[in-house]
């Protein structure tokens, strides 16, 4: 064989090898977590979030959705706080939902968010129109995941303008989505999520009330018979 010949081979053969690297190194896991809202008062909670993707550390697939609402549609809830849980938000009322942007997280914040999770679901957790609904989980949330938080008063019954004030304080941390479940997994269909409950109405409260406004930025309701739109 010539000298250019052996030359082609050896070329040949080292772009095969390196070729056989690049598909053998697995890709980097990590965990994407999306914030969302929901705009009609009739469903609760109104702000939650999804986490989809793989640690890094452990391989572990990881497929969740958390909400916090209370339990009871009481109107007593305007005034004290009230009972309250974690929400495992179902496949239909994530569909029903709009997702405002994602981002990705470590496996540390990974853990601090499932901490917080645990700590807002322990026996005894209150729900609290002014202090702890379901904008404030998302806050606390979005703050061990590494984003600036600023809990402005009076955004904090409002999901979907808190949520998206997120996006301002995070310049290039955050992949901006504005659209609905069925957009958005179109256009990233690995994060959809698949192991969410599929309707699990004992848990979400998907309770209708009638002649109700439609929440998002609307001032709260004053009269005693009200709902609370948290």
């Amino acid at each position: 064989m010539s000298m250019l010949g052996t030359r082609r081979v050896r070329l040949w053969l080292t772009a095969l090898l390196f070729s056989l690297v690049i598909q053998t190194v697995p890709a980097a896991a990590e965990v994407r977590m999306t914030f969302w809202s929901r705009d009609t008062s009739n469903y609760f909670p109104h702000a939650f979030f999804t986490l989809k993707g793989t640690l890094d550390a452990t391989g572990q697939p990881i497929d969740e959705s958390y909400g916090f609402t209370l339990n009871d549609l009481n109107p007593i809830a305007l005034f004290t706080a009230v009972p309250a849980h974690v929400d495992h938000t179902n496949k239909k009322y994530i569909r029903g939902s709009d997702a405002q942007f994602r981002i990705a997280i470590t496996d540390a914040q990974y853990a601090a968010i499932k901490a917080q999770v645990a700590e807002w679901g322990a026996p005894g957790s209150k729900w609290s129109l002014n202090k702890r609904n379901c904008v404030f989980f998302v806050a606390e949330a979005a703050r061990r995941a590494g984003l600036i938080v600023v809990e402005d008063k009076r955004l904090m019954k409002k999901p979907k303008s808190f949520t998206r004030s997120l996006i301002a304080l995070n310049p290039g941390r955050v992949t901006v989505l504005d659209t609905d479940a069925a957009g958005y997994w179109a256009k990233y269909p690995k994060d959809e999520n698949f192991a969410v409950p599929a309707d699990n109405k004992a848990s979400v409260l998907e309770r209708r009330m009638s002649k109700r406004p439609k929440v998002e930025d609307a001032p709260m309701p004053a009269p005693v018979a009200a709902v609370p739109a948290r």
